[in-house]
């Protein structure tokens, strides 16, 4: 299986032009990208390390997110949230281009390197980084976030266990995240000396902490999109 590649192109007046390229293995959809020579201290596990972090910092020494964030942190450190930027996602599939404010386009590659970063807590996330999609509104990342759960118990259901159709473990999962980007941010300030890659995952913690408000109420609102799958249904029943 060839290697999935996805890269972000960011253009900034007044500022060089910069690409960031992300290289995943096909079938683990791990990061494979080489780290820094030199890490920085703030990347360490025990730096502002996660409080439901499984992992042990005599086995691994440096927190995988923020392994996979340092260039990251490198470029935009000195760039303010609200700067203008334009950017360009380019896959195998296709090409996507917008001009948003750098938090914002950050927030995008963010969640996509710490998915695919090795944290045994963002692994969540690895299929919704195989079909990417840079700058999801809120509705989309309820789609995508609850059609993937969903597609999840499916397999867990053929594997012989019972299936959450209720979205309980989505709900706890995102509790999780939570957890996670509150101490991710903590570790961003420590490191960072402007605003944005800060901003950035407060807005990654916006969708976390919407999302079981959205499992609730939001999805009522697009029951009128599945009637024909529920005429289906009152149809087997009848016959």
């Amino acid at each position: 299986m060839a290697a999935i590649e996805i890269e972000y192109r960011f253009q900034i007046e007044g500022e060089q032009n910069h690409a960031h390229k992300v290289m995943l293995d096909a079938k683990t959809l791990q990061s494979t990208d080489a780290p820094p020579d030199m890490l920085p201290a703030w990347a360490g596990l025990g730096v502002k390390q996660c409080p439901n972090c499984p992992l042990d910092i005599a086995s691994v020494p440096h927190c995988p997110a923020a392994v996979n964030m340092v260039r990251l942190v490198e470029h935009f450190d000195q760039l303010l949230s609200y700067d203008e930027v334009t950017v360009v996602v380019v896959t195998a599939e296709r090409l996507i281009s917008t001009t948003t404010t750098v938090q914002r386009a950050v927030c995008s590659l963010m969640g996509l390197l710490m998915a695919t970063s090795g944290c045994p807590l963002t692994a969540f996330f690895k299929p919704m980084a195989r079909f990417h999609l840079p700058f999801a509104s809120m509705a989309e990342t309820i789609w995508r976030a609850t059609s993937t759960y969903l597609l999840s118990q499916y397999f867990i259901c053929r594997e012989g266990h019972p299936p959450d159709l209720i979205f309980e473990r989505l709900s706890q999962t995102y509790a999780q995240i939570q957890i996670v980007n509150h101490a991710f941010a903590k570790r961003l300030r420590s490191a960072c000396q402007q605003d944005s890659m800060v901003n950035a995952i407060i807005l990654l913690d916006m969708f976390a902490k919407s999302m079981p408000t959205a499992i609730e109420e939001s999805l009522e609102e697009i029951r009128h999109l599945f009637v024909p799958y529920l005429g289906w249904a009152d149809h087997g029943e009848k016959s």
